[in-house]
């Protein structure tokens, strides 16, 4: 099934994650944007939670783009990644951890 195409941005936050599991990329927020693309394309995608959507990749299955999408706009942000597996560079646990600075904070 193909999906119409979106626009796709990435995070720095994004970038980073890449950079743990794949070594010396030059430009990895291109090569992010198009592996997303891809696989939006060929619809690797289920919802996440807290409003998010999953795109797992098409060549490393077990790599998962955590996005936020847009759809009036036609936008998909990348804004974190996980990989699954027992040897994986960039855990999903590790994600999980960021969730404190995510929460809306009170003001006294």
């Amino acid at each position: 099934m193909s999906r119409p195409g979106v626009l796709v941005f990435v995070t720095d936050h994004a970038v980073e994650r890449f950079r743990q599991r794949v070594a010396g990329r030059l430009d990895p927020r291109a090569e992010i944007a198009g592996r997303v693309s891809e696989a939006w394309a060929a619809g690797r995608v289920e919802a996440g939670e807290r409003a998010t959507v999953l795109v797992r990749d098409l060549a490393d299955r077990d790599l998962v783009f955590v996005c936020r999408h847009d759809a009036p706009r036609g936008e998909l942000i990348v804004v974190t990644l996980w990989e699954e597996g027992d040897e994986s560079r960039v855990p999903k646990r590790f994600t999980d951890a960021l969730r404190h600075d995510d929460e809306p904070r009170r003001r006294d």
